[in-house]
């Protein structure tokens, strides 16, 4: 029998790079999700570089700026609702929820007062959309101990857990997170450190280009040693899991703190950068995830030729898939782990799960925001 929270979802995200609002449209029946369209809904440049300078760290908000960002962004996350709805010829009054990750802006999980801050106002998407929403999912698992990301693992378990053997899925967004998966239901993962984000940076800020195409920038450059082992050297990449990061941590004014930067051509810096990820990325399955033997990429690194070469060079006879190979466009894996996010709340079962967050349990993510 169809359960009562059976249908069509919505979900929402914008990730670390800020480079587009994913919008994806998920039909599921029982636990069984399908994508019926998606989009990526472009920000307003005025908007996006603000975002990114908050982001950054580079601008401070005061009480009004931030609450007009909130606002903005909302509107803009309302217009990718509405335009994959047109895409897809589906009626508001179809769609049970939006499950609206926001944009984050700073992710402080450790310290004495852990927080992290996604906006977008969920109040807004609903009145604007005429849909129920479901906004805020990561602070209940930062309230219970845990990291509050990353949140994907449990959808990959839903749609990639293998039948032998384990497995790793690879979000390649701006910042990487693996999950490794078992036939057994056995779920981890972690970030792994930058994916995309500080190459996005580098080329923006050196070309004006949003993202390193084909990785052709990069290729244009060598890879610098001393800079890669300083790079490496940071911190982060040596803390066990649970563990998360974002742009707060891996931005250009950390990279700029090298004096070695200036010493190089902006090719090489590039090149240096994703070697960056890719290092990074395959020592953590390495460390974490041995046992692997098959990795299935995600999210929009798998569009760089340039890095998917990179990793599939270090993963050690391990074979590098796109999601596409298991039926799930790469571009939209997170949105509709967001959609499904919202399923869950919907059903009233918890949205985490504490092996790979460190929360104390598991917690229902999520609160609704209803439509008029």
């Amino acid at each position: 029998m169809p359960h009562v929270s059976d249908g069509l979802y919505l979900g929402l995200i914008s990730g670390t790079s800020a480079d587009g609002i994913d919008a994806a449209l998920v039909r599921f029946t029982d636990t069984r999700p399908a994508l019926v369209a998606g989009l990526v809904h472009p920000w307003d440049e005025k908007l996006r570089q603000r975002i990114l300078a908050v982001a950054q760290d580079e601008e401070r908000l005061d009480l009004d700026g931030y609450g007009q960002l909130d606002v903005a962004v909302a509107r803009a996350f309302a217009d990718a609702a509405t335009a994959v709805l047109a895409q897809a010829g589906v009626r508001a009054g179809d769609v049970r929820a939006i499950g609206s990750h926001g944009q984050t802006i700073r992710h402080r999980p450790d310290g004495e007062y852990p927080f992290t801050l996604q906006i977008g106002d969920p109040s807004v998407i609903a009145e604007r959309t005429r849909i129920d929403t479901i906004g805020d999912f990561r602070r209940p698992d930062v309230a219970a101990g845990g990291q509050g990301a990353p949140l994907v693992p449990a959808f990959h378990a839903t749609v990639l857990r293998p039948d032998s053997g384990a497995r790793v899925v690879l979000n390649l967004g701006g910042i990487a997170n693996v999950t490794r998966l078992t036939p057994d239901g056995n779920v981890t993962g972690f970030d792994t450190g930058p994916a995309n984000g500080l190459m996005d940076a580098w080329c923006l800020r050196h070309k004006g280009e949003p993202f390193d195409r084909d990785g052709m920038f990069a290729a244009a450059g060598t890879i610098d040693p001393d800079l890669l082992a300083e790079l490496l050297d940071d911190a982060y990449f040596l803390l066990p899991p649970p563990k998360s990061t974002g742009r707060e941590h891996f931005h250009l004014a950390w990279l700029d703190a090298h004096p070695r930067v200036a010493e190089l051509s902006t090719e090489d810096v590039q090149a240096t950068l994703m070697a960056l990820s890719a290092v990074s990325i395959t020592d953590a399955i390495r460390q974490h995830a041995a046992d692997a033997t098959d990795v299935v990429a995600c999210g929009g690194g798998v569009h760089n030729a340039g890095l998917m070469h990179a990793l599939e060079s270090r993963l050690e006879g391990r074979t590098l898939h796109s999601s596409t190979a298991f039926g799930i466009d790469p571009d939209f894996m997170e949105a509709m782990g967001f959609a499904w996010l919202a399923f869950r709340r919907l059903r009233g079962e918890p949205g985490n799960l504490p092996a790979v967050t460190g929360a104390h349990g598991p917690r229902l993510l999520g609160a609704l925001y209803a439509a008029p």
